[in-house]
């Protein structure tokens, strides 16, 4: 693999998840995924507009058993 394949990888690599993909990865029904991102300090929740996005890295970290930093 070369440096332009790397940074094209990087680029294209999912930085957020949705509310739907939370609700998925942890088997919840949608409002409830809605209320724990809602409620939740143990991940980054961002909010833009009407949007709710969580960001990958921290929910990952936090599911895998690691403590917020």
């Amino acid at each position: 693999m070369n440096i332009n394949q790397i940074e094209k990888q990087s680029e294209t690599e999912k930085k957020v998840y949705t509310v739907k993909e939370v609700a998925e990865l942890l088997d919840l029904k949608l409002r409830s995924a809605y209320n724990f991102c809602n409620t939740t300090n143990d991940f980054i929740v961002l909010r833009v507009n009407n949007s709710i996005r969580i960001n990958k890295e921290s929910f990952d970290h936090w599911l895998c058993g690691g403590s917020p930093d």
